[in-house]
């Protein structure tokens, strides 16, 4: 049975995202066996989430999660919830805070989608954080201080049991991912 990646992208982002893009080439050059899943997630929380646990519920076979910024705030959730390893990249902890200076009419620019974010999507996201995780040791952390959008701060507190690979520089897009792809398989235990 073929193992899986789940790759989960960020806020206003998609499968065209540069990480996603990159981890998909890795594995089509270096581990063709692995399958990948990089869905396009809905705009609002909740039925991101449900759509998520849809595709966990569904994968046969063993399976590793890697998410970026709001999608480590998913992939928290997904190793959480299902019990695999996750690697987060620059991730969001506290987004239902974070986003709250988004509200609005909002467009994503690889989708051309409009849609507008509400103090209701906010009180999902609250609703769906893992507050107390109890899967830090299957969690590794890859963060930068540059992260201009994210205090890298809250993500080394949040996760600081975690393994956790502190980058001085870099920026939200986390500078050098691609150097990153075979170590994160591995990690996963894919």
């Amino acid at each position: 049975m073929a193992a899986t990646l789940l790759y989960l992208h960020g806020f206003n982002s998609s499968p065209r995202s540069i990480k996603a893009r990159l981890m998909g080439e890795h594995l089509a050059r270096h581990r063709p066996d692995i399958r990948l899943v990089c869905p396009q997630l809905a705009a609002t929380p909740a039925a991101a989430w449900s759509q998520i646990a849809a595709i966990c519920d569904g994968l046969d076979g063993p399976f590793g999660v890697a998410g970026s910024s709001l999608g480590g705030f998913w992939a928290t959730r997904v190793a959480e919830l299902y019990g695999v390893r996750a690697v987060v990249i620059n991730p969001a902890v506290n987004p239902h805070i974070l986003l709250g200076d988004w509200l609005g009419e909002q467009l994503n620019p690889y989708t051309g989608e409009r849609y507008v974010l509400t103090a209701g999507h906010m009180a999902e996201l609250a609703a769906l954080r893992v507050d107390a995780p109890s899967c830090l040791d299957r969690i590794w952390l890859l963060q930068q201080q540059g992260d201009e959008v994210l205090d890298y701060r809250e993500a080394l507190d949040y996760y600081r049991f975690a393994r956790v690979c502190i980058q001085k520089g870099g920026d939200h897009s986390f500078i050098g991912f691609e150097h990153y792809c075979a170590q994160i398989i591995r990690f996963l235990q894919l």
